[in-house]
């Protein structure tokens, strides 16, 4: 291609013409601002283009071209498939590699001049699959080394990075001093295999400039058992410089099966067995030798140099410090190491004084001088002088004596409370010449304040204070705390003990010393009381049906005392499963729970028969003499013993004799019975009703029934028996549904089908709670089979009818309460009825006594309109009662109990007073759960 340029005439005249006729005359050519750059790129990276930038500065603004491997790149106002140009940079779409690749140069240009960019390049990166094939298995003995070989696929860029998977993806192999991956190779060396190195490994290359991986079939290594593995070195030689008379020791040890036989060589000729021992070393020792561990199944060899020395002695290695520091009245000890062989002789000047051993003053075995008791008089030069039958030498320096460090002030014995901050004084003097550090321990473990700072804080000021913060204190922090002031030249250290109080630790195992019917004798020891006496234990229990794991509850008694370690545990359900656990109570408050004990079960020697009835009983007739009736199943801790079933009964409502049915799955909660005999015709639509109740029974007996409940058949009988759907109201607002993957309900004469609720419930669930239904109303229920390709077709509908919501009111004001020494007796109004009214008919009430403060408390159920209560005697109590409807709780009115000197009996329109023992409020709440 031909390149064309404006000639040098044109471009000086529309140079001379910019300037003449332009208001401003301080234009200038491109400069670049941003060139483009190297580019690897894949073809199946998912942006799907690559970008070149390129940006000048220049006045007037400059125009932007494109050479590709110096070829003009032409770009129109209309880009192509492939290039565009915005602004100055340079846009390929789809970019291919026999296209695109290649040299890229911008070219920038103005009336002032033309540029050009540094080149960039534009190549395209790979990384290709592993092979497909099967990769063989390596066999290998344990104690021997391994290779599994990588084989990696090309790729391009060749910076890729490996690793190996080990048995599954994404679990990486972890590299140690024993296993090594190459990253030139991609292998995996492993040292000593050993047995727990077997499995499957893959080698895993990334590219981290294309962001692409691949992995390789996985490879067994497979760890054979280790048989007779030749000598292996446990101990050996290495080369050694020795002074000449010293003794030396050289010992080789080696590992095998059978046990290694040790031979020596010296210098290639036979010198010994076992071990080399040197009494006094001398240069005819000095050689090159061999140690050699042999058995049946291999040799090993060890190779080292042994030179013996001697030399005058020479300070040039290692000279007296010339600048030496002591403390006053401290210790002071100069070193003296020059290298000489033999040990030489060690003699100390002072000055020109020859310093000699006494009180103060002495020359040690090694050759350092020590000085006791320090003065100022000590300062000056000090010269140690060595000498052997080579020579001698002699090293100086000057001793200067510093104010001693002391502490001014010390930490002091502290008490503290579990949560709170503190702090340990710790200040000292010391030479204004040196520089102090603060050093804190606590029993001897020094505090690292980078690692620890949440813990601990470092308080310095520049007038030699180094107090210590300990933030948030808890138990562990207890213990002895040292405080070290200490310069180059000495330290000062005192120490104090912090001793920390607040809640007591878990008491000890629980041993359970005896199980009953419905008690069982615990025995435990005690707790780290945390320097404050334990002042009682509370016993929790968990039973074997409990929602969750912390769903501990208190156990009767509550309390015991902090003395004792022992509790009898008594009102347990019989044939229960139970775990205990202890908590220590002192006056900082409750400390954290015991282990729980073993899992018990009280009263397996004697069965009682059921104390309760199911709850919720009801039901319907079906068509052709059906009648199902359901109920709430008994709670498993009311099941007191083996066989729990039971009993249906249930008659025609004019009808003399009950007819009974056995149930003998305890979890069951609906019961078909199915008439033959019986055709409903239009009429008994109108007026066939049913009496139905429900009992328990175990091995021991039967329980008492539940309340008589009157069913009727609906107006509307399917045409067809549901096959897969299943609902019972729950309340005037929820019901239940079986067998539900996809639910879709709506009233059937008042909403829209497509405006349905709708509810999407997983394949493995087989029912669900519908919610948010309007009383009193008449759903019907759709059911179909949902996947990722949609809904399937509707199963038959399901109808049913929810009950009439409880009424808005509580039961009627209180009408007296009185006090006659030890019972409370309780009235109120019975719920008015409408039997034509919108709501539902009341079962029965529930009454709750508590104690302020506490959510649980004993529930009674009662048909009447009043009770009677055991007085309380210390404490402030609530009552609450609320009416049971068919549509589920009404609200609740509530009565406190205060313990003061008057009563006060608010009925309707009435105020009472009544000088006596205790004060009652009466007002009205809501929400609370009875």
């Amino acid at each position: 291609m031909s390149m064309e340029y404006p000639s040098a005439n044109t471009v000086c005249i529309k140079l001379s013409y910019h300037l003449l006729f332009s208001d401003d005359a301080t234009g200038y050519g491109p400069i670049f601002e941003e060139e483009p750059v190297d580019v690897v790129y894949t073809e199946d990276s998912p942006d799907g283009r690559i970008s070149m930038n390129c940006r000048a500065r220049a006045n007037p603004p400059a125009s932007y071209r494109w050479r590709r491997d110096n070829w003009e790149i032409k770009l129109m106002e209309q880009p192509d498939e492939h290039y565009s140009l915005v602004g100055g940079n340079l846009v390929i779409n789809n970019p291919r590699q026999k296209k695109h690749g290649g040299t890229y140069i911008c070219v920038a240009k103005n009336i002032y001049g033309t540029v050009i960019s540094k080149e960039a390049r534009v190549k395209f990166g790979y990384l290709e699959e592993f092979p497909q094939e099967e990769r063989e298995p390596v066999h290998v003995k344990e104690g021997q080394g391994a290779v599994l070989l990588c084989a990696p696929p090309k790729a391009y860029p060749q910076e890729v990075t490996y690793r190996w998977i080990y048995n599954e993806f994404p679990v990486f192999l972890h590299t140690d001093n024993r296993r090594f991956v190459s990253q030139k190779t991609g292998n995996l060396y492993i040292a000593k295999v050993e047995a727990q190195d077997a499995g499957n490994y893959s080698c895993f290359v990334s590219s981290p400039v294309i962001g692409k991986s691949v992995f390789s079939k996985f490879i067994p290594l497979i760890p054979l058992p280790p048989e007779d593995a030749a000598p292996e070195w446990a101990e050996t030689i290495n080369n050694t410089q020795k002074d000449i008379g010293l003794e030396h020791t050289m010992r080789c040890v080696a590992a095998g099966k059978p046990y290694p036989f040790i031979r020596w060589y010296k210098d290639g000729y036979m010198y010994g067995k076992g071990e080399l021992k040197f009494s006094s070393l001398t240069f005819d020792d000095s050689g090159m030798y061999q140690c050699i561990a042999e058995n049946y199944w291999g040799i090993k060899y060890a190779n080292a140099e042994l030179r013996v020395i001697a030399c005058a002695p020479t300070f040039q290695f290692n000279p007296v410090k010339k600048e030496l520091l002591g403390a006053k009245d401290g210790r002071v000890l100069i070193e003296c190491k020059p290298r000489a062989a033999p040990k030489p002789r060690f003699t100390w000047t002072k000055g020109k004084e020859l310093l000699f051993n006494n009180s103060r003053i002495s020359i040690l075995f090694d050759g350092a001088l020590e000085i006791l008791n320090a003065t100022k008089n000590d300062e000056g030069f000090y010269t140690c002088l060595a000498e052997n039958d080579r020579g001698k030498a002699n090293s100086t320096g000057y001793l200067t004596i510093t104010e001693a460090t002391s502490l001014t002030a010390v930490p002091e014995d502290t008490e503290v409370e579990v949560g709170e901050d503190t702090v340990l004084r710790c200040a000292a003097s010391y030479d204004p010449m040196l520089d102090i550090t603060f050093i804190w321990s606590v029993d001897f473990r020094v505090i690292d304040f980078s690692l620890e700072w949440q813990h601990y804080e470092r308080v310095m000021s520049a007038d030699g204070v180094g107090d210590l913060r300990i933030k948030n204190v808890q138990v562990w922090h207890r213990g002895r705390y040292t405080c070290t002031a200490q310069t180059v030249v000495d330290n000062d250290s005192a120490f104090a003990d912090l001793k920390v109080v607040g809640k007591s630790g878990p008491p000890g195992v629980i041993r359970v010393d005896e199980i009953g019917d419905t008690y069982v004798k615990l025995e435990w020891t005690k707790g780290a009381e945390h320097n404050s006496p334990i002042t009682h234990y509370t016993v929790q229990t968990r039973f074997f049906w409990a929602l969750h794991d912390d769903d501990w509850r208190d156990a009767t008694p509550t309390v015991i005392d902090g003395s004792l370690e022992k509790a009898d545990v008594t009102g347990l359900f019989p044939w229960m499963e139970y775990q205990f656990r202890i908590i220590a109570h002192n006056e900082y408050g409750a400390g954290e729970a015991s282990i729980p004990s073993l899992k018990i079960k009280p009263g397996t020697q004697v069965i009682w028969p059921p104390v309760v009835s199911p709850a919720n009983v009801s039901g319907y007739g079906g068509r052709n003499g059906e009648i199902v009736i359901t109920w709430t199943p008994v709670q498993p801790w009311y099941f007191s013993g083996k066989k729990f079933g039971y009993i249906v009964a249930f008659k025609p409502h004019n009808a003399y004799d009950w007819w009974y049915e056995t149930i003998s799955d305890p979890e069951t909660r609906r019961h078909v019975h199915r008439d033959s005999y019986f055709i409903p015709t239009d009429e008994d639509f109108l007026v066939r009703e049913f009496q139905v109740k429900v009992k328990c029974f175990n091995a021991k007996g039967d329980g008492p029934y539940s309340l008589t409940k009157v069913i009727y058949y609906p107006r509307d009988v399917p045409i067809e028996p549901p096959t897969d759907v299943y609902a019972r109201p729950v309340s005037s607002t929820e019901a239940l549904v079986w067998w539900l993957p996809v639910v879709k309900y709506w009233r059937k004469y008042d909403d829209p089908e497509p405006g349905a609720n709708r509810i999407f419930v997983p394949a493995h669930i087989n029912q669900t709670r519908l919610e948010n239904m309007l009383p009193d109303a008449h759903y019907l229920i759709e059911v179909r089979a949902f996947n990722g390709a949609g809904l399937g077709p509707p199963g038959e509908h399901c109808e049913m009818f929810t009950k009439r919501a409880p009424p808005p009111e509580a039961p009627r004001v209180w009408r007296w309460i009185s006090w006659t020494g030890m019972w409370l007796y309780v009235w109120w109004d019975h719920v008015y009825y409408d039997w034509f009214g919108n709501y539902s008919f009341p079962l029965y009430y529930k009454v709750l006594f508590r104690k302020t403060g506490y959510i649980y408390g004993k529930v009674y159920v009662t048909g009447w309109h009043f009770m009677d209560f055991p007085m309380p005697q210390l404490g402030d109590y609530e009552l609450l009662v609320r009416g049971r409807y068919e549509g589920g709780d009404g609200p609740v009115r509530m009565i406190h109990l205060l313990g003061t000197t008057v009563i006060i009996i608010r009925p309707v329109g009435l105020s009472v007073n009544i000088p006596l023992n205790i004060y009652f409020t009466l007002f009205l709440s809501f929400g609370f759960a009875l």
